[in-house]
């Protein structure tokens, strides 16, 4: 039986790891041994408590695996992925980092290893069936619109971050770079604001984030943007913590220390956004994909599991992983290098494998050409 292991015990690494437990021999690995405790309780995992910010401790813990499943924060996301590469070993990554992963192609090649980075909902998912579409069509335009929110809103934030919540302020730093007329345009993050509502959740705001990644060097499509959603008024608020310098990186000298406001900032946020046991949430994902005259959309709506308690984000993001992670494990997609979604969505195969998993987990996939409802 082939081993995993599963680098990082939050509700989505933990997710992964129970689902991939079914059919292989499953490790997995965080400094936090009380969430190891929390895996531990519902299933037989192995697990190992290990400070991951060690780039050799890694390489010695991995050893032994066939496949790698990263999901880590994203400023340890590049480390990681390198430390994995430069052994030889494949992965499957859901971390949000800021580096690009193709830095990594070269020596992923040299190694002979499949490393497939951005494997989440969006990027992941949403990557996945453009990659379809692309290979078979002349995509004049793609907008995706993704988000996940808790059901029940309680201010002053009315958010809570079911994935890392360090990532979550990533989002709102971060420049997000579009494509408007087959040029690359960089603006502020939050920016474009757009009102929605969607299957009846009431309003929501739509606003730019920095999405694309890998999308913007593996496609050649004149418009693309991806915007986040959350419920109206979290973003105006976000803005001020911004603009006031709450989230920068820089250090700042106060009372003789000198300290990373972000630090200070995600220390005083995090307790507001960490999701309480049994809070439901709901992942919303739209994609438009437009070209040769037709218009696809795909539509996804779902929401936390209530017999498993699992939530929603963990799911679409966690499932998409698993099911990658299996074409991997079983050599139904073993191209070498950098392996952004995209590029397995190219593959029908492998893309159909993916959205019949998904869709067996029960996250529903509406897909419409030109507004009649279709198959893949």
């Amino acid at each position: 039986m082939k081993k995993v292991i599963v680098l990082g015990s939050g509700m989505i690494g933990n997710t992964i790891a129970a689902d991939l437990a079914d059919e292989y021999l499953v490790t997995v690995v965080d400094r936090d041994a009380h969430k190891l405790n929390l895996l531990n309780e519902k299933h037989e995992i192995k697990t190992i408590i290990s400070d991951l910010s060690s780039e050799i401790k890694i390489q010695e813990i991995i050893i032994d695996y066939d496949l790698i499943i990263g999901a880590l924060p994203g400023y340890m996301g590049f480390k990681t992925l390198n430390s994995v590469i430069s052994e030889g070993k494949n992965i499957v990554d859901i971390s949000f980092f800021s580096e690009d992963p193709f830095e990594l192609d070269e020596m992923a090649k040299e190694k002979n290893v499949t490393a497939v980075v951005d494997c989440g909902v969006s990027p992941g998912l949403s990557n996945i069936i453009l990659g379809y579409h692309n290979e078979r069509m002349k995509v004049d335009e793609y907008k995706c619109i993704v988000g996940g929110l808790p059901v029940k809103r309680e201010p002053p934030f009315e958010y809570k971050a079911f994935f890392s919540p360090i990532d979550v302020i990533e989002e709102y730093k971060r420049p997000a770079r579009i494509m408007e007329m087959g040029k690359l345009v960089t603006k502020d993050s939050m920016t474009d604001v757009e009102i929605l509502e969607i299957n009846d959740t009431g309003k929501l705001e739509a606003f730019n984030t920095d999405g694309l990644r890998t999308l913007l060097k593996t496609t050649n499509i004149p418009n693309m943007v991806e915007k986040t959603l959350r419920y109206p008024g979290h973003i105006k608020l976000m803005k001020v913590f911004r603009d006031a310098g709450f989230f920068n990186d820089e250090e700042i000298e106060t009372g003789g220390k000198k300290i990373k406001p972000v630090d200070v900032s995600a220390k005083l946020l995090f307790p507001f956004w960490t999701p309480a046991a049994g809070d439901d949430d709901f992942t919303i994902l739209t994609l438009e994909i437009s070209g040769n005259g037709k218009k696809h959309t795909y539509s996804v709506y779902d929401k936390s599991d209530p017999e498993t308690g699992i939530s929603s984000m963990a799911r679409t993001t966690g499932y998409t992983c698993t099911a990658v992670a299996r074409l991997v494990l079983e050599n139904k997609y073993d191209k070498k290098g950098i392996i952004p979604p995209e590029y397995i969505g190219a593959d029908e195969k492998c893309c159909r494998n993916v959205l019949e998993y998904v869709s067996g987990k029960n996250i529903k996939i509406d897909h419409r050409e030109d507004g009649k409802a279709v198959s893949l």
